[in-house]
């Protein structure tokens, strides 16, 4: 994770500047939740995901608003190879310091991801009155979107890896002391770097006055990410290179291995909310 502490409390400290004469609200978020990615050879399962979030919305006019909040996320998604045995290759550092080519085979390799993220929003909304007691809204905007954590738990029927060292044209491909061999059941687990990005935002719904103080708002949203959430330096491999064991790798994850991989959340579904005027 990777943010400017105080670009983000001056952000918080000019929204919330007019918070006195602001109408509060506090909401609930689910629906389909997608982290696209530009890594070929990969297939994504793409799970439910949700939000939880509170704000205010302050009015200019009787018909529009400026309202910004805080929100709490969370993606999970599977993603596999497309071939159930696939093989790809690294470049890797051995312990004497040595230079060699790393190719990892593995069989039925999976990884689970679960994204967890904090949201600032700032939108606009607009609204009228269609009935009594109902009201039309709109909302646009933006939100900051910045991961907490995006961890991942690999599993593998069968992991095997391999070196060849180009300058003396030696392959190995049994020395388990020096991380190179086979390892059934592989399980491990790791964590991208990240970095926040924006997204745009819409809502299209309504509100229901449930008393004087009180409203119901429901709605549809969409989200859309724009740049990558991952904050890589260099490609490396899915399965990691320990030189000391061929038993314990760290699992660095399919996108790791594209240091420049597009990771963006996109998602759409349903908003609840509970206004307080």
């Amino acid at each position: 994770m990777k943010f400017n502490s105080k670009y983000i409390l001056g952000i918080i400290l000019i929204l919330f500047s007019t918070v006195a004469n602001a109408q509060f609200y506090v909401g609930l978020q689910t629906g389909v939740a997608n982290l696209e990615s530009n890594v070929q050879g990969i297939v994504a399962e793409t799970k439910m995901g949700g939000a939880i979030k509170a704000g205010y919305i302050y009015s200019f006019t009787k018909n529009i608003g400026i309202g910004s909040g805080l929100e709490f996320s969370q993606y999970k998604q599977n993603i596999s190879l497309v071939s159930p045995s696939s093989t790809l290759t690294n470049y890797e550092v051995d312990a004497s310091g040595s230079a060699f080519i790393y190719t990892v085979t593995t069989s039925n390799y999976k990884e689970k991801q679960t994204l967890q993220s904090i949201q600032i929003p700032l939108f606009v909304q607009f609204k009228t009155n269609i009935n009594t007691g109902i009201d039309f809204n709109f909302r646009a905007g933006v939100k900051y979107f910045l991961p907490v954590s995006y961890k991942i738990k690999a599993t593998a029927d069968n992991v095997n890896g391999m070196a060849y060292y180009p300058d003396v044209n030696l392959t190995i491909d049994n020395l388990p002391e020096y991380g190179i061999g086979q390892q059934s059941s592989y399980s491990a687990e790791g964590e991208y770097d990240t970095k926040g990005i924006f997204m745009s935002s819409f809502e299209l719904g309504f509100t229901f006055d449930i008393n004087k103080k009180n409203a119901l708002y429901v709605a549809m949203f969409f989200e859309n990410g724009y740049g990558t959430i991952l904050d890589q330096k260099n490609n490396q491999s899915y399965v990691g290179f320990n030189p000391k064991s061929s038993t314990d790798r760290k699992a660095n994850g399919l996108y790791s291995t594209e240091k420049n991989a597009e990771i963006k959340p996109v998602a759409f579904g349903l908003t609840l909310g509970w206004n307080f005027k």
